[in-house]
């Protein structure tokens, strides 16, 4: 199957998504943003020195989770040479250390680390996923970027839909993309004005998953005391209590 070259391409690609496997394997191999591409290219390349040996996956990085999720976590993007390196969301990097350790404590991974595919890593009720699929320069994607990329969400949520409860969002990126999805998936208009992110806030609406703002698992945030393992717990705590994970 043609891999997705332009946002219509993308956009056709991902409603014939049968299932999740079948949508990851789209994501991987989409090429439809010149700059990500380029961008994900040269890191996989260049590599950083202390991976030199090491062969970056340099492609898209689709979700991680399971398929009846009532958990979802929705960052921004993979990190160069975190998920750009080892092709699974939050996986070898700072950011994925400091996830996957507040996940354990809460009974959502069945190991406290991250560190590349084959690790042995398994979500309970949980699912991961970014609302951009390729690493971006300086971690920040373009409005335009950030558009053709939705549909992979979009598509990745209507397939949860089922079972999801609530929406984690990791940083304000995360938490604006929840609007636009909450129309495709749900068909309900979002709130105007918006509600403004910060870390504990909570939005509920009808018939559609609570969402919860939680400060992105960023060193500037969690080497700064910004964000504590205790803020983490928090937030996990409760959306266990509102997905009725036990």
């Amino acid at each position: 199957m043609a891999e997705p070259r332009t946002a219509d391409e993308v956009a056709a690609r991902a409603r014939r998504a049968a299932d999740l496997p079948d949508l990851d394997g789209a994501i991987s191999g989409c090429f439809a943003c010149p700059r990500l591409v380029a961008w994900r290219e040269e890191v996989a390349r260049t590599k950083r020195a202390a991976f030199r040996d090491q062969e970056y996956w340099g492609r898209p990085v689709p979700g991680l989770g399971a398929p009846d999720a009532r958990i979802a976590i929705l960052g921004l993007a993979p990190a160069a040479h975190g998920g750009n390196r080892t092709g699974r969301i939050f996986t070898g990097d700072r950011s994925g250390d400091v996830l996957f350790a507040a996940l354990h404590r809460a009974g959502l991974a069945n190991q406290p680390t991250s560190v590349a595919r084959d690790d042995g890593l398994t979500l309970r009720a949980t699912r991961i996923f970014s609302a951009v699929r390729c690493a971006p320069p300086d971690n920040k994607p373009t409005p335009g970027e950030r558009d053709t990329c939705a549909p992979w969400l979009h598509r990745e949520l209507e397939l949860i839909r089922p079972t999801l409860r609530v929406v984690v969002a990791l940083g304000a990126f995360a938490w604006a993309a929840w609007w636009p999805a909450l129309r495709a998936v749900y068909g309900v208009r979002p709130p105007s004005p918006r509600p403004v992110f910060g870390h504990g806030a909570h939005w509920s609406g009808t018939a559609v998953p609570e969402l919860l703002g939680c400060y992105h698992v960023s060193q500037q945030n969690t080497f700064t005391g910004r964000l504590t393992p205790q803020m983490l717990d928090e937030v996990f705590t409760r959306a266990k209590q509102v997905a009725g994970v036990d």
